[in-house]
């Protein structure tokens, strides 16, 4: 939303009325974990997660690539974001870098990669004591798990009980047949929400009816950060100020 300047982004986002930011960083390397903590301390804020997303945007890696080091450099970027998040007691997601199956990589296939990955890396977070989150994306954005109801089926088969599911409205919203029933059945699977709406905008710029949704978040005791991965439209400080009316107005 504030993607400009982040000193900027995080001084705005104090003055609206935001607790914490998701940071969207191009690598762990792009990310100085001492000048970002002083940052945040300096506004007040928390850091609610780091995003590995430009793991596949910026540098094309992603977990269930045919290619043998291709999916070990996928593995070793997001657990490099994980030591990065987890010094200022946050964790990474995975959603984009999670791949796709095709391209020579059939689905059996691309699901166990995407296990085993996921197995390896939520492990991995646990000896900082913070969960992996994994996002289930729509159709238009990977072809391996759209809902969260068969985000739960893969995280049940796990062997690790660390990692958790992300819930972004947008994504819900072409998915799911009722958004609040999917959150109130993944339950305690729920580890992060985009609080978003329909159409990637700010939270009521679409058309989500909110009161369920949020009926269901109360009802599942979720007591994390609800964040607005949105697009900044009109503009970064209209959407930012949209995002927390609507919040404010149902919490």
């Amino acid at each position: 939303m504030f993607w400009d300047d982040l000193a900027e982004g995080c001084r705005r986002a104090k003055e609206l009325g935001f607790d914490a930011v998701e940071v969207f960083a191009a690598g762990p390397d792009a990310v100085d974990p001492a000048a970002l903590k002083q940052l945040l301390d300096d506004s007040q804020l928390e850091l609610a997660a780091l995003g590995t997303g430009a793991g596949w945007v910026v540098h094309q890696l992603q977990l269930c690539d045919p290619d043998t080091g291709r999916r070990q450099a996928a593995r070793d970027f997001i657990r490099a974001m994980i030591d990065t998040a987890a010094g200022l007691g946050a964790f990474a997601i995975i959603g984009s870098m999670q791949g796709r199956y095709g391209d020579g990589v059939d689905q059996p296939t691309a699901l166990s990669y995407l296990s085993d990955a996921l197995n390896e890396l939520g492990l991995y977070a646990q000896q900082y004591g913070v969960p992996l989150v994994y996002e289930p994306l729509n159709r238009y954005e990977t072809n391996l798990v759209n809902t969260l109801a068969q985000g739960v089926q893969l995280l049940d088969a796990l062997d690790t009980d660390n990692v958790r599911l992300l819930a972004d409205l947008f994504h819900m919203n072409i998915e799911e047949r009722d958004i609040a029933a999917a959150i109130r059945e993944a339950g305690p699977h729920v580890g992060h929400i985009h609080f978003v709406d329909s159409n990637r905008r700010a939270a009521g710029m679409g058309h989500l009816d909110f009161a369920p949704i949020v009926a269901a978040v109360q009802e599942i005791d979720y007591n994390g950060y609800l964040c607005a991965e949105a697009l900044p439209l009109p503009t970064s400080e209209d959407a930012a100020r949209q995002t927390i009316q609507t919040f404010q107005r149902y919490f």
